[in-house]
């Protein structure tokens, strides 16, 4: 296992250089720039701004001290957020983007697993189709759709529920499901595939003949083999939940890192966009490590691929 954990740090690090280099040229070949959009600003006083923030360099010598600080765990000052680093804006957001995403996953699973075995329990039956219709017609609703529906349906027609803000429970309940819902219907049907697999393998069968109640074949056989799909899936899918709340930051007014990304994206800061970018890239990979280890675990075949 060390061994495998270690194969799978090493190809981590030409991606993120990777990323990193790409991330850098993309926002330097955007038209515009970190200081053009300021009203009437002096062409000395732009010139001093450039200086001070190393943009008056060449590109690849921009680069270069870019790599070398950020070998050092430096990110960068923000161009727009004037006093502030790059990571401490990160690490005053991120915490409220990573909130939202472990409410939605919760959501997710709460919905997604149930879902999913009731439908492979009950294969070819009217729930199974009506379940995964439901689950097909949230895949194809997009949160940017579902989202604006909620606040019509929970806080514009019922009044139950606030439609903007992140400071009370009541609040966070409309975006976590927006997110949720999205995700817990690939979970069901990912869950749904893997138990209609699993209840076809032979110690299935087995279990049954040996005399076992269905209960006990389903939670101590089928779930172990069902579930490794949706193990998979988890990393990529929280890594997505965290990533998409950038446009349901946006719909639902939330102080989340999404915000600091779209505004710095708009205003051409250099640092923040990259900062943001990298951050959530060694997030995805710890995220798929971490899955890695579970389905390894889970099922040893697969240290080998």
């Amino acid at each position: 296992m060390s061994k495998f954990i270690l194969l799978r740090i090493l190809q981590a690090i030409p991606t993120l250089l990777v990323i990193a280099t790409l991330t850098f040229f993309m926002t330097r070949m955007a038209p515009g720039g970190p200081f053009d959009s300021e009203k009437n600003i002096p062409a000395e006083i732009k010139a001093k701004l450039e200086s001070h923030f190393g943009l008056d360099k060449p590109l690849h010598e921009q680069y270069f001290l870019y790599l070398q600080n950020l070998l050092h765990g430096d990110l960068g000052p923000s161009f727009k957020y004037m006093g502030w680093e790059v990571s401490e804006l990160i690490a005053k957001a991120f915490p409220v983007s990573a909130q939202l995403g472990l409410l939605s996953l919760g959501i997710a699973l709460l919905l997604g697993l149930p879902t999913g075995i009731i439908a492979a329990l009950r294969k070819n039956s009217k729930y199974d189709y009506l379940l995964m219709t439901i689950a097909m017609i949230g895949i194809c609703l997009p949160t940017f759709v579902l989202g604006p529906l909620l606040i019509l349906i929970f806080s514009s027609w019922l009044g139950w529920l606030p439609p903007l803000g992140w400071y009370a429970l009541s609040d966070m309940f409309l975006p976590s499901l927006t997110l949720g819902l999205f995700y817990a219907a690939y979970i069901a049907r990912l869950t749904r595939a893997g138990m209609l697999e699993t209840l076809n393998q032979d110690y299935i069968r087995t279990a049954r003949a040996k005399g076992a109640s269905p209960l006990r074949v389903i939670s101590r056989h089928a779930l172990k083999g069902g579930l490794l799909p949706v193990v998979t899936f988890l990393g990529p899918a929280f890594a997505g939940l965290i990533s998409g709340s950038f446009i349901i930051e946006s719909i639902f007014f939330i102080p989340g890192l999404g915000k600091f990304f779209v505004t710095a994206a708009f205003n051409r800061d250099y640092t923040m966009v990259l900062g943001t970018v990298l951050f959530y890239a060694c997030l995805i990979i710890i995220l798929n490590l971490i899955v890695d280890v579970i389905q390894a675990t889970l099922d040893p075949r697969s240290r080998n691929l």
